[in-house]
């Protein structure tokens, strides 16, 4: 099963106001395990930044200036994130940017069911405790001290820790699916071989023998005696 965990840093908080995207960042999952294949890339939104998003992003107007605009990086991100799942947190928010410059350049837009968010799951497995990324990060123990600004890979790198701890742990089932060739990566299907040839046996014929003549001497009363 491939998945994408996928961030966005945005100029503003609401894409009906022109509010753009800014900076992407995705990291591929397969059966729950990083393959090491990312997509991450700059964008020029052709529009100041808030101040509120330069003291969140570290990004400023200058720095963006002379990266492609969104049109120009589209094909490279519809080609990577092809159709997997998307794992996002606070997935409705990307997904409302993503979906405005998809159409925006003629392109469908995603399915909100395309997306799972880590935020809303956080959320149901512990009610009323803080689920930023940041609080999920210290109650995992994921080492977030790299993140001094929101960064869109880095805060990917971060999810995806998280995600496989909200799931159950890193490699919750070990590949076992995916091992066997049938690419499940469900443990619950998988089942033990019988062994083609069984195991000769180890004892030595004195070793039976000296194993009997002390079990003869327990007695009838012993427990060997009255289960043999």
């Amino acid at each position: 099963m491939r998945e994408i965990v996928l961030d966005t840093e945005t100029t503003g908080l609401d894409p009906a106001e022109g509010h753009r995207i800014v900076e992407i960042g995705a990291v591929e999952l397969v059966n729950h395990i990083a393959t090491g294949r990312t997509w991450h890339q700059y964008i020029n939104p052709r529009r100041p930044m808030t101040p509120e998003a330069l003291a969140v992003h570290g990004l400023d107007d200058a720095f963006l200036a002379d990266k492609p605009p969104f049109e120009a990086v589209l094909e490279g991100f519809i080609g990577f994130i092809g159709t997997a799942r998307l794992v996002i947190h606070n997935a409705p928010f990307d997904m409302r940017f993503l979906n405005a410059e998809l159409t925006r350049f003629g392109r469908p837009a995603l399915p909100d069911d395309r997306a799972l968010d880590t935020l809303a799951m956080a959320r149901q497995r512990f009610p009323g405790a803080p689920a930023s990324l940041d609080a999920l990060c210290r109650r995992f123990g994921v080492d977030n001290s790299g993140r001094e600004k929101h960064g869109a890979l880095i805060d990917c790198f971060l999810l995806a820790d998280v995600y496989l701890e909200l799931i159950g742990g890193r490699q919750p089932d070990f590949a076992l699916g995916a091992a066997d060739g049938r690419g499940s990566g469900s443990a619950s299907d998988w089942r033990p071989r019988p062994r083609p040839t069984p195991l000769p046996p180890r004892l030595t014929a004195a070793e039976e023998a000296a194993h009997a003549a002390f079990v003869a001497g327990l007695g009838e009363g012993a427990v060997w005696s009255r289960y043999r």
